[in-house]
């Protein structure tokens, strides 16, 4: 029997909570069951699998992005956008390790729900870097450059893999700029052969 008042969101909720505390690796459906004072089962009236638990944290953590990233941009556009997006990105995935790992695996699953689940995020994008003096098919470049550097300097962040003694966060605001200005240079032709 399941506990009363548990159901998917609460699971998935502590999940996260348990995810950024342990890591992705070490969350198992007994380790939530332990948490929930419940026998493993018990979970299975809520959830399918781990792969479904490590599905659910994904979509948690794109969505509790997604409103972060746009409550970051109200009242700025443009390029000051841009910048208020990497931030909020950037605190998001790095205050938040083990859901940011299990946002990673979007592209394990194949389905409607996951395709949606960053479909509004780089709609937005898209929209803030549509009014620059850029074509469509660079800003769909540009998207990917924003993914692979923002993901990727968190991930390393997150993995302690920087060893140099310099600032890391002083590293992060020169590569904002240095993407930005990247950015302006290709504003009016097309992208760089």
């Amino acid at each position: 029997m399941a506990r009363v008042g548990l159901d998917k969101n609460l699971i998935v909720e502590r999940a996260a909570r348990l995810a950024n505390e342990r890591g992705l690796d070490n969350i198992t459906l007994k380790v939530i069951a332990v948490e929930f004072g419940v026998q493993t089962p018990s979970l299975y009236n809520h959830i399918n699998s781990l792969d479904d638990l490590k599905k659910s944290l994904m979509l948690y953590g794109w969505k509790q992005l997604e409103t972060k990233l746009l409550l970051a941009v109200v009242g700025v556009s443009g390029y000051e956008a841009l910048r208020a997006m990497c931030y909020a990105f950037y605190e998001y995935a790095t205050g938040n390790p083990g859901v940011f790992n299990a946002m990673l695996w979007y592209n394990k699953f194949h389905d409607e729900e996951t395709q949606n689940a960053t479909k509004q995020l780089f709609g937005v994008l898209f929209k803030i870097m549509g009014t620059l003096n850029i074509s469509d098919e660079t800003i769909n470049h540009l998207i990917r450059t924003f993914r692979s550097f923002l993901e990727g300097y968190a991930l390393l962040v997150n993995n302690g893999a920087f060893g140099n003694p310099i600032s890391v966060k002083e590293s992060f605001d020169l590569s904002v700029e240095v993407l930005l200005t990247g950015i302006k240079n290709l504003e009016g032709g097309t992208r760089c052969e």
